[in-house]
């Protein structure tokens, strides 16, 4: 059997090594129209700021790692046309621009995403560029090594991240985010304006609630950005303002979403049995809202490449579906969430409420107690818990993952405030802040629900 895959970042790599695995047999064909695989585009900014010292670092697997285990790497290679009918597909060599037809049995789509480009006047001035491949971010940064003030455009985590590496290499930052609210898909309000506060602490100057209206060249070889709020002169500007999902090869054959992502079922399957789909290109299972939704992150990537893999001539293993759990290191904070905002959860017709616990995240005659800040959300109706963010000095990335966990199987604000966690005046109190967070709501709800 010949399975191909299309595209080699994080969920094509993953779906190629358990093929690997579970069905060595099969003949594996890979199609990459880069001339690398596995890029780390978080890796941008760490390499902006020092952290890491080349770009090529962050890439963590070669073609030649799968060409010794067997597997056809066609690097440079664009896929033209998909013909789900006749199970073709056509393919041009990038370097010889030669065209060739070609057969599959079995079809993974790891197309991945692009950046999403504003319709602003101006955008295709190249002084104005993206950042998400490897070739992207490496022409962004022999830019930077020329010019001292940047322009980002987009206030998720791609322009948070972005501007905190161009603060901490010397330059000077400006950052326009459209909504009121930087990572406004990700926190509450009170996180977010935190987040702001950092940012503008550390040199970083913040345009929320604002919007661009165009790039013009100026005299003096600058780049003119106009905003609502004014004009601000810069060496370059950098895009970092969502993705949209790569999948207009399969426009007509398989079901999408609106935005065009991949609808699969739970095995990662499309509509068409010999197509499957994974990462970026295709649509999440969004446990907090029972719903499909649209998510790029690196950890469904290889989660769903991995169930591709698995399930490409068997159907072996089901998606248990995700909470769209994420985090950011800003400024020495760690910022972290899971699951639904209060505003997302409203608008899913969620009786929705939250409470906010603010404390030292261990026993104050401890060293370095760093207040801690827990925004969590739940539904009054059935006590369970939707959706949590934090934010510290100290590392509370992983108390998210325990959310995330909790919320997998149903957990309650109730449960949340009694779970079992270790105790020791090294790492939090006799209550873990999370319990006492959970303890929050259960006052908030005039007591614990009888059982």
């Amino acid at each position: 059997m010949k399975v191909v895959v299309i595209g080699c970042t994080h969920a094509g790599i993953e779906a190629v090594r358990q093929i690997l695995k579970y069905y060595p047999d099969t003949k594996i064909t890979v199609y990459e129209r880069q001339s690398n695989i596995s890029y780390l585009s978080c890796a941008t900014y760490l390499h902006i700021e020092g952290t890491v010292e080349k770009l090529s670092d962050a890439r963590y697997v070669e073609p030649d790692d799968f060409e010794e285990q067997g597997v056809t790497m066609e690097i440079n290679h664009d896929v033209i046309q998909v013909d789900s009918v006749k199970h073709t597909i056509l393919v041009q060599n990038l370097l010889t621009k030669e065209m060739e037809t070609t057969t599959y049995d079995k079809l993974i789509m790891a197309t991945g995403s692009i950046t999403a480009i504003p319709a602003i006047p101006g955008i295709e001035n190249p002084k104005v560029l993206l950042c998400k491949t490897y070739d992207q971010a490496n022409n962004l940064c022999e830019y930077t090594s020329e010019n001292q003030q940047i322009a980002i455009i987009g206030g998720g985590y791609v322009g948070v991240e972005l501007a905190q590496g161009y603060s901490k290499s010397g330059h000077k930052v400006l950052l326009v985010q459209k909504s009121p609210y930087l990572l406004d898909k990700y926190v509450e309000p009170l996180i977010s304006n935190k987040i702001k506060e950092e940012l503008i602490s550390n040199g970083v100057q913040v345009l929320t609630n604002s919007k661009v209206t165009s790039f013009k060249d100026t005299a003096n070889n600058k780049l003119l950005i106009t905003t609502k709020d004014g004009n601000y002169e810069v060496d370059i500007a950098a895009i970092g303002a969502g993705m949209i999902p790569q999948t207009e090869l399969l426009q007509g054959q398989v079901d999408m979403a609106e935005n065009d992502a991949i609808i699969t079922d739970d095995y990662m399957q499309t509509s068409n049995p010999d197509i499957l789909a994974a990462g970026d290109a295709s649509v999440i299972h969004f446990n907090p809202t029972s719903s499909t939704s649209y998510s790029p992150l690196v950890s469904h990537a290889v989660r769903q490449g991995t169930l591709a893999g698995i399930n490409i001539f068997e159907r072996r293993l089901r998606s248990i579906g995700t909470q769209a759990t994420t985090g950011i290191l800003v400024f020495g904070n760690t910022v972290a969430s899971t699951g639904l905002t209060l505003s997302q959860a409203k608008e899913a017709n969620f009786n929705a409420a939250s409470v906010v616990y603010e404390g030292p995240y261990r026993l104050e005659f401890m060293p370095d107690s760093y207040n801690v800040v827990v925004e969590l959300i739940y539904d009054k109706n059935n006590r369970k818990v939707l959706g949590a963010q934090l934010m510290s000095q100290h590392d509370v990335s992983q108390s998210a993952n325990t959310i995330s966990v909790l919320m997998q199987y149903g957990g309650t604000i109730d449960q949340l405030a009694m779970i079992d966690m270790l105790f020791s005046p090294n790492f939090n109190g006799p209550f873990d802040y999370l319990n006492l967070a959970g303890q929050k709501a259960v006052d908030q709800e005039k007591g614990y629900l009888r059982t």
